[in-house]
């Protein structure tokens, strides 16, 4: 029976450095532990090209948007999506009822 991949696993620093190492030592194929872990390759190129920093888990946003809401330095185009996002967004919690304090009020209580 073979192992089966969750959708969405996240492995630590250490677990991928430890995959990397048994890549690199030439104790198994790059192919055998890709086959049950998945992103071996990009680990290992990222481990190349940045050392074990590299490996490191990024935070992601839960909000779709986030990165053209935090922009720096956007461009018209972008200053113009941001902002019809910002209006979607007012518009919808205008619809269910609250305003843009109450929301904030509820965000903080979490």
């Amino acid at each position: 029976m073979s192992k089966v991949k969750k959708k969405y696993t996240f492995y630590s620093k250490e677990e991928k450095l430890s995959f990397v190492n048994l890549v690199l030592s030439g104790k198994y194929t790059q192919d055998s532990i890709a086959k049950q872990y998945g992103m071996l390759s990009t680990w290992v190129r990222k481990y190349r090209e940045g050392g074990i920093d590299a490996l490191e888990n990024k935070k992601r946003s839960g909000y779709v948007n986030a990165s053209l809401i935090n922009m720096k330095n956007p461009n018209e185009l972008q200053k113009l999506q941001r902002e019809n996002i910002m209006l979607r967004i007012e518009n919808e919690r205008l619809k269910k009822g609250y305003t843009k304090k109450e929301a904030m009020a509820a965000k903080q209580k979490k």
